[in-house]
């Protein structure tokens, strides 16, 4: 009887043993999930990562990098058109849109690799497979190749991530009807395309594919490019674009597109009635849901609310040691933000206090050229809520350094309450996505005007405007 028991014990030992245990499990290796991880080992837990593509996720692979990668191209050879002006004489013979395409991906695979490196230097265990909920502290990783392993996790943090949006008519195909995905692997450049959604995945590849020769038409239901900007940045940018001969068509009622084999069909319904517009290929950026489903949220009772998960503060689920950060917990849906509520999460998880993040000093970007930037309200949003404020808005041709860099287009925004607090900023021009810092940090600092004013801001540099343009709000601008 002792050595039936014997054999028993050692069988659950030896089956307990198999499973992996792990003080923190983050289900995603993009820019939220694998600095949660970093942050969980350095607080000194046990970690592990599992991810069955690339680590970086989609902004490293197939969105943020990338895309920056071939804007770089695309901002080349709008400068190249201005060298003449610069004493410089070059001729441009041609572009080549495939060996752009093919060095973004080498910048993804090699940034990639450094993501691996940062695993192995934090101890962290990378697994490689898709990870599903048994219970909320078990889970069960599946490998491309089907192996099938246990996982046990005192806390989980969700960072799966967000998909395409789909509507009825607006279907992706992967073929001559595109999400942004497909599009940033795109080597060959179609000689048109229609681009549905003009938010900033719209906007940035309208900017490249028309500096690489592409005939680009942007639709959009709003009446603005980037409509949730400030109306002043959109027109900038539209103003921008006219320019450039990129075609929009804002404000329309309605739209689908359907694949013929040959083509791409929009039909549009604008206020005459609808319009066919014909083209090689489409790109259909019109939002993005959560990855929520086949993770088993259902079976452990993880609340959702339109297609992501319902979080608090701390970014915790409605079960405790669940948690979720990044695009599948909401709006916004940013890198940056990810890897923000990654830390929150992990410090929770580790016993701390960290901060809530304030949404509305995450700053938001778009890379195309010029660039916009912005943090805070906008200036309709102020209206709407009837929040008294006064405006400072000084133009970069105003400013000597943008004149002296032939970077003369844009301007700086400024939104101050009653008490010179900054309410929201707005940069539209040469290098907005690096000056809107000054102004988060102001905000996140809680300043007040008369602090920006005694700051001494070098001259000449595109910089000092951002003290200048609160300066403005108060009638005091010296420069313009």
């Amino acid at each position: 009887m002792q050595n039936v028991i014997a054999k028993l014990v050692i069988k659950v030992n030896k089956k307990d043993s198999l499973v992996k245990k792990f003080d923190v499990v983050v289900i995603g290796g993009g820019p939220g999930g694998y600095v949660a991880a970093i942050r969980a080992s350095q607080l000194g837990k046990k970690t592990a990562l599992i991810e069955a593509s690339k680590l970086g996720g989609v902004c490293l692979n197939k969105g943020c990098i990338p895309t920056k990668a071939v804007l770089k191209s695309a901002h080349s050879v709008h400068e190249l058109k201005d060298f003449k002006d610069l004493g410089i004489d070059v001729e441009l013979k041609g572009v080549n849109g495939t060996q752009a395409v093919k060095r973004a991906k080498g910048i993804s695979d090699r940034i990639s690799k450094g993501v691996g490196f940062l695993m192995k230097k934090n101890k962290i265990t990378v697994i490689d497979g898709y990870a599903k909920f048994q219970t909320a502290k078990t889970l069960e990783v599946k490998s491309p190749k089907g192996h099938s392993e246990i996982v046990e996790a005192q806390n989980v943090i969700i960072a799966t991530g967000a998909h395409y949006r789909t509507f009825p008519g607006l279907e992706h195909d992967n073929d001559r009807l595109i999400g942004a995905w497909e599009a940033i692997h795109m080597e060959e450049m179609p000689k048109s395309i229609g681009i549905i959604g003009a938010g900033a995945i719209g906007v940035e590849f309208a900017y490249f594919w028309n500096a690489f020769g592409v005939d680009v038409h942007i639709f959009e239901l709003q009446k603005h490019l980037l409509p949730i900007e400030d109306v002043d940045s959109s027109k900038e940018i539209e103003k921008a674009y006219k320019k450039y001969g990129i075609k929009m068509s804002l404000g329309i009622e309605g739209i689908s597109a359907k694949n013929t084999g040959k083509d791409v069909v929009f039909t549009v319904k604008e206020k005459g009635g609808e319009k066919e517009y014909k083209f090689e290929k489409g790109l259909i950026a019109v939002g993005m849901t959560g990855n929520i489903n086949g993770i088993g949220l259902e079976s452990i009772g993880v609340k959702t609310d339109r297609g992501f998960v319902s979080v608090n503060d701390h970014y915790e689920t409605s079960v405790p040691g669940v948690y979720a950060i990044g695009d599948v917990s909401g709006a916004p849906l940013l890198a940056h933000a990810a890897s923000h509520e990654g830390v929150v999460a992990a410090e929770h998880i580790a016993g701390l206090k960290p901060h809530p993040i304030d949404k509305m000093n995450i700053p938001g970007c778009t890379y195309c050229q010029p660039q916009v930037a912005s943090v805070g309200y906008t200036e309709q949003k102020l209206k709407e809520k009837g929040i008294e404020y006064k405006v400072g808005k000084l133009p970069f041709v105003a400013n000597g350094k943008a004149v002296a860099s032939n970077e003369k287009e844009g301007f700086v925004k400024t939104l101050l309450g009653k008490h010179g607090e900054l309410l929201g900023a707005h940069i539209v021009g040469t290098h907005a996505t690096e000056l809107i810092h000054e102004y988060v940090l102001f905000r996140t600092m809680e300043g007040v005007d008369e602090e920006i004013y005694n700051t001494v801001h070098p001259h000449p540099t595109l910089g000092e405007f951002l003290a200048e343009a609160v300066m403005a709000a108060d009638n005091r601008s010296l420069n313009f």
